[in-house]
């Protein structure tokens, strides 16, 4: 007995994400651990997943990513786009090491936050707020780059005035030869940014859907929201908002390259982010579960060992 048997009539049917079929998860996470690499016909010929067995290994791995793509195109006169995440967070401290072990500034990146809290208008927190994503960001790796670092012009942010300005930019900056790179975490409701599983159901076709470029004033999944009491807010419901500014699938999917975390593991054998992972790797591509695009790009997905299972029961 399990919640195939169980779902019809439940409460938890009420708020599972329409085009969610629960069958077809359960073949994700049935998987064995050890085929988490074999490869699907569905992804990208550049995509690979990337063990990391250690917090500060999935740290160093990424940031180590992240700053060769801006050495890279640093090397080939090339501006850079770079789309960038609040969570994880582990891989900006080692991106900044790398820049600054080579020299290497940040003078042609151009930087977009994909995401921000925000109430049902679009208004955000300030700034300077703890929980605020340019807050983060700042402390994270703008501001420990020093000299080296991105110029304020050229950092965005997704604010209800600036996220609108997004898609002209980038497409000005890709008509002048630019390179975009999108930085990823995966949600528990496998969102990319804060686009949602439940967005899907406002577009009439996929192909709508991936040209949808960013919602102002989103209403978040309650489950989004229990993920972020535990990852982010330790684990106090009042202090979060329940609606985000974000970028949508035109933005996520139009990336030449990208570089994505899933770190989602907690102590005494807990987790969150398992199902996630799996269903980014096998459910295929569709608008209902945003992560399971992610394999149709280039790119490296590092993760924590542990997120390959075997998800089963484990009552520690």
């Amino acid at each position: 007995m399990n919640m195939v048997d169980t779902l019809k009539g439940s409460y938890f049917s009420e708020v599972l994400p329409e085009g969610w079929d629960i069958s077809k998860i359960y073949d994700c996470v049935s998987n064995d651990p050890s085929s988490v690499g074999e490869r699907q016909s569905f992804w990208n010929d550049g995509f690979r997943p990337v063990e990391c067995t250690n917090l500060e290994e999935f740290g160093a791995y990424m940031g180590h990513e992240i700053a060769m793509q801006i050495r890279l195109t640093k090397e080939e006169g090339r501006k850079l786009i770079l789309i960038l995440p609040v969570g994880p967070m582990g891989m900006y401290k080692w991106a900044v090491y790398f820049l600054k072990e080579w020299n290497v500034d940040c003078k042609h990146v151009y930087g977009f936050n994909m995401d921000e809290w925000s109430d049902a208008a679009g208004n955000t927190l300030p700034a300077s707020d703890p929980a605020a994503f340019q807050n983060a960001m700042t402390g994270a790796f703008y501001g420990p780059l020093g000299e080296l670092t991105v110029p304020e012009n050229q950092r965005n942010f997704a604010t209800k005035e600036n996220l609108p300005t997004y898609p002209e930019k980038i497409r000005k900056l890709k008509a002048e030869g630019a390179k975009q790179v999108l930085v990823y975490g995966i949600g528990r409701m496998c969102h990319i940014a804060f686009w949602e599983p439940h967005f899907a159901k406002d577009y009439a076709a996929y192909e709508d859907w991936k040209a949808a470029e960013y919602r102002v004033g989103a209403r978040l999944h309650p489950f989004t929201i229990e993920q972020n009491a535990i990852t982010s807010f330790r684990s106090s419901w009042p202090l979060i908002p329940c609606y985000a500014n974000t970028i949508g699938p035109w933005i996520i999917f139009n990336s030449d390259y990208a570089i994505g975390g899933a770190d989602g593991v907690l102590s005494r054998g807990m987790q969150w982010q398992g199902m996630s992972f799996w269903m980014t790797l096998r459910y295929g591509p569709c608008q209902y579960v945003t992560s399971s695009n992610i394999p149709t790009m280039p790119g490296k997905l590092f993760y924590m060992k542990e997120l390959a299972g075997p998800l089963c029961a484990d009552t520690n």
